[in-house]
């Protein structure tokens, strides 16, 4: 049987910021990955690593001083036919957006215009984005936005009349993941999306991305410093160090069988949320300056397994364990088959 075509392909996708007229610093660097229809990645690390900054490469949405330097990155329509994205027009970039892939941004508020209500947000949003024929009438995009502000359980009668300084920060967070959904993408990037939530409000968040997902079937990346919504929301899991994927795999392999030092560091510096209570370790010292990284492994100042090889080579993302759409187990170290994963129990009083 023939493998499915992803849905998104990235290949040696680097990006960088520009700090001076001849100077840049590299954000992200030589990314690769395919994403699949349905599938849901997440994209862990500590603030820094470059998550964001691949989350906003993919949809063109970097900021000024932020470039693309190098690479592709391919998507495959709902007909069948590829697109790449690096070549779209301003126009074709702004059809492309929110009708063929969305973002929810970090930050509810910020993300608002504090003077329109949040009515004239799903106008605005709807209008833009979508192709001039076949443009929906106000009353179509009213009832657009009642039918989405109900799949993430608001009351659409209070919520489009309000202005966003009205509404929860929780009410916010849904309310942009509607506004994601308005135009039926086939991707959907979330960056940070329960970050400044309480937990129930996150709960319900989690609850709703599921059902969300399993209705309407769209593909999804999200960035998060959070493992335990990584564990519970992601079928593959990316881990980023210094602008660079060092393991990838399924969620059970990232979490239950990490071959990247970096990763067994993350997972033991968190408490788990069933089970005994394990000994939490810090990873020592601070990630690097993407403006002076080390030479060879970036890790290797705060890596316990660093050899002096690991001093003078960069390993590369290397497939441990080979499985179909793309979804392998993955490690970027020269020691991966030597890593061993064990969590020491605190004893009970």
């Amino acid at each position: 049987m023939a493998q499915a075509a992803p849905i998104l392909s990235v290949r040696d996708l680097s990006i960088v910021y520009k700090t001076g007229r001849r100077t840049s610093v590299t954000a992200a660097a030589d990314v690769s990955f395919d994403l699949y229809s349905g599938q849901s990645m997440a994209l862990v690390g500590e603030s820094g690593c470059g998550k964001t900054t691949l989350g906003l490469g993919l949809l063109r949405l970097l900021p000024r001083l932020g470039e693309v330097s190098s690479g592709e990155i391919v998507y495959r329509l709902k007909d069948g036919m590829s697109l790449d994205i690096l070549r779209l027009s301003k126009e074709d970039l702004r059809r492309f957006r929110w009708h063929e892939a969305a973002m929810v941004f970090q930050g509810a508020m910020n993300s608002f215009n504090p003077v329109l209500r949040i009515g004239e947000h799903f106008t605005d949003t709807l209008r833009s984005h979508e192709p001039a024929r076949g443009r929906r009438t106000r009353a179509e995009i009213t009832e657009r936005a009642e039918e989405l502000l109900r799949m993430v359980r608001l009351e659409p009668a209070r919520v489009l009349r309000s202005f966003p300084h009205e509404l929860s920060g929780g009410m916010k967070q849904r309310i942009l993941i509607a506004l994601a959904l308005a135009l039926e993408p086939q991707v959907l990037v979330l960056d940070e999306p329960t970050t400044a939530l309480d937990i129930l409000t996150q709960r319900s968040i989690v609850e709703q991305l599921h059902e969300l997902r399993e209705r309407l079937g769209f593909a999804m990346i999200f960035i998060t410093h959070d493992l335990g919504l990584a564990a519970e929301l992601a079928d593959r899991v990316a881990t980023m160090y210094a602008g660079r994927i060092i393991e990838t795999g399924t969620a059970e392999d990232v979490f239950y069988e990490p071959r990247h030092p970096y990763t067994v560091g993350l997972i033991k510096a968190v408490p788990p949320v069933v089970g005994d209570l394990p000994e939490l370790c810090s990873i020592p010292g601070s990630p690097p300056s993407l403006a002076s990284l080390p030479g060879g492994c970036s890790f290797h100042p705060r890596c316990g397994y660093a050899r002096d090889e690991c001093l003078d080579t960069r390993p590369e993302l290397t497939v441990l364990t080979p499985r179909a759409l793309d979804e392998g187990h993955s490690a970027a170290c020269l020691r991966a088959e030597e890593i061993e994963y064990t969590r020491k129990v605190v004893a009970r009083a």
